[in-house]
């Protein structure tokens, strides 16, 4: 008799696996926040360091995002998820275990590098081994739930390991608890997990990569360094650079594109007005979001003195304020897209307004309940925006390129973030209260902006969502035709699958 499990369990503990792996990468995007100060003091080193720790990171990953989806087609999702969890393990204990901010930094864009290798492989467990249907249904609540849980869990884990010193490692812990977790989804891909490949494999990219991640260096770089510097020469230099670097990677994804060879960024996508305003207010938005929590860790840490646990537990207030719309927002957002996403981001640049006016305001005398309503208040906005936004920027791509345009997008959104952290340092640390109250909530006010500048932009989306499973049409008109109307699982389901899996599986 066989001791072989049966499919169905084969898959749910692949699934568990593959989850695990996505979970590391989820909290350790937020979990480095809270740990900046004192990751800055233990190396000696100015808030350069805390800029480049969390950019490092998304800066490869973006980078990585799409290739590392190809890779998988090309491959094997398999062998490239086991690849891509080996690597992070190994980065994360390289991360924990650095002794200068060089290593750390280092440490922390092969972190990156490897998570754009192993993400895009985790929802295609979902894909190949869940057929349509109610199991696929749970598999993809499954993974909601695990984007919220990190989402609330990524700072509070942080604050609690820095809290008690977890075996007297201080912030080393935070990279070092991947280790066990890593290997544990290790052994379980590599034991549950059966692998697929697209056919036919598309083709790699690796000019139009490098060109990009080269012209998002050369703008990132003397933002971040430039200021600590005085602005030098060469500095001015750089960020003049990125320019003729975008402009080579446009005349080479074009050329790409006539011949039909699979281009990072398809020029034809950035001729649709929805979608290229969608990823500038995408920008706009997700920059802002990053200004505001590096803001509020070199504010609440660096110049109050709060520790990293009550930091931690004030900004859940956000993710809280969030999960009070978002379920609304799925359910009665995709006919009202345009609206949904106005109102979120100017109900998000209110909140954060309201918290930036309570630094200035009550200055050093800062508790937890001044910032409570203004970070709820920021999170409800949040989520009336943000899970109808990915649709509504993609609305207008044609289903043969929404493998391509979902990939640009989530880049986007990690090329934002780290846009976000750098303008954030020259605000936060011009003038000449650095640290104190009133450079945070300088800092809160250009999120403010970016944020109106986005609810600006939201004119140009489309006004209501196409239902993509359903042939286009809305629910009320297949229902009396006799037909299905599509669950809201399953457009959540459509949409990641558009985000991080652009091939075909066999």
């Amino acid at each position: 008799m066989s001791l072989r499990p049966h499919l169905p369990e084969r898959r749910w503990l692949a699934l568990l696996a593959a989850l695990t792996a996505a979970f590391m990468d989820l909290v350790d995007v937020t979990v480095v926040n809270v740990a900046l100060p004192r990751i800055q003091d233990d190396l000696h080193a100015g808030p350069a360091l805390g800029q480049w720790t969390v950019s490092a990171y998304a800066l490869a990953y973006a980078s990585l995002l799409v290739t590392g989806g190809r890779l998988g087609d090309i491959l094997g999702r398999r062998r490239v998820l086991l690849i891509g969890l080996a690597g992070f393990v190994f980065a994360s204990w390289a991360a924990g275990a650095a002794q200068s901010p060089a290593a750390l930094i280092a440490a922390r864009a092969a972190q990156g590098v490897f998570a754009g290798a192993m993400v895009p492989q985790t929802l295609s467990v979902i894909n190949v081994q869940f057929p349509p249907g109610r199991a696929r249904a749970r598999a993809f609540t499954l993974y909601g739930m695990l984007l919220g849980v990190a989402q609330v869990g990524g700072p509070l884990l942080g604050g609690i390991l820095l809290h008690y010193d977890v075996a007297g490692l201080g912030w080393r812990a935070i990279f070092l608890v991947n280790v066990p977790v890593g290997l544990v989804a290790l052994l379980g891909v590599d034991r549950w997990m059966d692998d697929s490949r697209a056919s036919p494999p598309p083709r790699l990219d690796v000019a139009g990569v490098l060109l990009v991640s080269a012209a998002a260096l050369a703008l990132t770089l003397p933002l971040v360094q430039g200021r600590a510097s005085g602005w030098p020469l060469w500095s001015l230099f750089l960020a003049g650079a990125s320019l003729p670097a975008l402009v080579a990677f446009g005349v080479l994804e074009a050329r790409r594109e006539r011949r039909g060879l699979s281009p990072l960024v398809p020029p034809s996508l950035l001729r649709r007005r929805s979608f290229a305003a969608g990823l500038v207010l995408t920008t706009a938005m997700f920059g802002a979001v990053a200004a505001c929590f590096i803001a509020l860790t070199w504010g609440l840490q660096s110049g109050l003195g709060w520790s990293p646990l009550r930091v931690a537990l004030t900004g859940a207030a956000w993710p809280a304020g969030m999960a009070l719309t978002a379920q609304p927002t799925h359910r009665l957002g995709p006919p009202r897209a345009r609206a949904f996403v106005r109102t979120g981001v100017l109900v998000m640049a209110c909140g954060v307004g309201l918290v930036a006016w309570v630094f200035a305001g009550v200055g050093d005398d800062l508790r937890p309940w001044h910032l409570v309503p203004g970070l709820a208040l920021a999170g409800v906005g949040m989520g009336l925006a943000l899970p109808v936004l990915a649709n509504a920027v993609l609305a207008d791509v044609p289903a043969d390129a929404s493998g391509a345009a979902s990939g640009v997008y989530n880049s986007v959104t990690q090329f934002a973030g780290v846009l976000g952290v750098a303008v954030a340092g020259i605000a936060f640390y011009s003038g000449d209260a650095v640290a104190g109250p009133d450079a945070t909530a300088r800092t809160l006010l250009v999120a403010v902006a970016a944020l109106v500048v986005a609810g600006g932009l939201s004119s140009l989306l489309p006004r209501r969502l196409a239902w993509a499973e359903a042939g286009g049409r809305p629910p009320s008109r297949i229902r009396a035709e006799g037909g299905r109307a599509p669950s809201r699982i399953g457009m959540i389901r459509a949409s990641l699958l558009r985000h991080v899996h652009p091939g075909r599986s066999r």
